[in-house]
This record gives C-alpha cells, sequence and structure tokens, in this order.
C-alpha cells in the first residue's frame, strides 16, 4: 500500500503542477473513494500534507520575488484561524460522538469541491481582467474603500471553516477570493498572498485533526515522497498540454466527484 500511496502522490503531483489547483481537491477524494480512507483522517493528513509543501512554494515567492502580501494576509488570518479554532473545537467536544458528523464532511467536501470547479472555470478570467487593470502594480488595488478590512477578514471565516471541514479551498477558492477583492493586485502577488495565507491555516486545522487522532502518518510520508517529484514534473510538462483543454477536463472531474460526495 506504501508504494500504491507514493504513485498517487506522483499523480496529484502533476495534476497539480500543470493546473496549478491545489492537491486537496484532488488528494481527498482519492483517499476517500480508492482508499477508503473515513473523511475525517483524509481530510486531516491532507491538511498536514498541504502545509508542508505549500512552505517550500512560500518561500520562494517571499524571498525570490518578494510577492506577498503581509497585511491582507493578516486580515484573512485573522478570519480564518478563529473560524478553524472554532470548528475544531466543535468537532472535539459538541459533535465528537456524533455519527451525524461524518455526513456533514462529506457533504462540505464535496460542496468545496463544486466551488473549486467553478473557480477553476473563471480564475484564468479575473487573472487576464487583474493584469490589463492593474499593469503589475505593487498596489492593494481595494475594490470596497474602507469595508476592505472587515469584507477580506469575513472571507477569511469562511475558507477557515470550509478549509477545517473539507482541506478544500485554500488554494482556488482563495486566489478567486483575492482576484475578485484586489482587482489591481498583480497576479503573481495574488499567487504569493494565498499561498502565505494557506500556510498558518492548513498548519492549524491538520494540528487540530492531528490531537483529534485523523493523521495517518505512514500515508503522510509517502505522499510527501510521490508528490514532491510530481509537481516538478507536471510544471515542466504544464506548457506541452493546451491549458483551455486541462482546466475544463478537470473542473468536469470535480463536479463529478463533488456531485458523488454530495449525493452520497
Amino acid at each position: 500500500m506504501e508504494t500504491a500511496y507514493i504513485v498517487s502522490g506522483v499523480l496529484v503531483g502533476v495534476l497539480v503542477g500543470l493546473t496549478g489547483v491545489g492537491g486537496g481537491s484532488l488528494m481527498t477524494p482519492l483517499l476517500v473513494f480508492l482508499f477508503g480512507f473515513a473523511p475525517s483522517t483524509a481530510v486531516g493528513t491532507d491538511l498536514l500534507f498541504a502545509s508542508i509543501t505549500k512552505t517550500g512554494g512560500t518561500l520562494v515567492h517571499h524571498g525570490k520575488h518578494k510577492s506577498v502580501e503581509w497585511k491582507i494576509v493578516g486580515w484573512l488570518a485573522l478570519g480564518s484561524l478563529p473560524a478553524a479554532g472554532l470548528v475544531l473545537y466543535l468537532l472535539e467536544t459538541t459533535f465528537k460522538k456524533d455519527p451525524a458528523i461524518t455526513a456533514i464532511m462529506t457533504t462540505t467536501l464535496g460542496v468545496a469541491l463544486l466551488l473549486t470547479a467553478v473557480a477553476l472555470l473563471f480564475r484564468n478570467r479575473l487573472m487576464r481582467k487583474s493584469h490589463d487593470s492593474a499593469l503589475q502594480r505593487k498596489t492593494h488595488g481595494e475594490r470596497f474603500g474602507r469595508w476592505q478590512a472587515p469584507i477580506t477578514i469575513c472571507v477569511g471565516v469562511m475558507l477557515g471553516v470550509l478549509v477545517t471541514l473539507s482541506s478544500v479551498g485554500a488554494g482556488a477558492l482563495g486566489t478567486v477570493a483575492l482576484l475578485f477583492l484586489y482587482p489591481r493586485l498583480a497576479t503573481v502577488r495574488v499567487v504569493g498572498t494565498d499561498l502565505a495565507h494557506a500556510i498558518p491555516l492548513t498548519a492549524v486545522a491538520g494540528l487540530g485533526h492531528l490531537h483529534m487522532g485523523n493523521v495517518n502518518f505512514e500515508l503522510l510520508g509517502s505522499l510527501l515522497i510521490g508528490s514532491l517529484p510530481g509537481i516538478y514534473v507536471g510544471s515542466h510538462l504544464s506548457g506541452r498540454i493546451p491549458e483551455h483543454i486541462m482546466r475544463p477536463v478537470l473542473a468536469s472531474i470535480l463536479v463529478l466527484i463533488g456531485l458523488k460526495f454530495v449525493l452520497a
């Protein structure tokens, strides 16, 4: 089974490198449907997996590109981290022995996958608009003026709840939210900021699930061994496969998987 986990990590890594879609939307359904892991174990393991793999990306964006807007990261975290903590507390106490929590996590995962599919289809359009309107300026380009900070914090709350329950949303949904909230923010800064926010969110949520016993370390190690070279290969192949073909195909797959979770 370790070999199968490593191969799965390679495949998901290649797809992440090809499409830029976060591993949660691909890895978690794979763990549930192909390997038969409980949704809670799949979510918990994938959250720690995401926090480790996203750290490298953030170091590149901050160190090489200087593309992290830490002010925006702070606003998002101000909403997402308390929300993640509250969800973890409820899972640990109120819903700990409630069998309905599995159904809640499954449904949330399905909804998150459907939202990710929609985000995947519209993200490039938003990125083009951001690029054209901003000319890559280093300004926030805030859409809502004095309400910008409270609205960004509210978006953080929604991401915190969604990611903690499903491990999906920190990547594609976070990027789309930033593109909408900050239309003049350069694309590279949107990606860097989203990655930087995803690290503490997935780490807090992952450690919470670890405390509840929802992390499989054998699985985590195998996925890391496979995914890192997979991402490298996928990134180099991304220019050879037309994006206008790859993204709709992946979005369609996410819709089918999402519907299966919602209707299960």
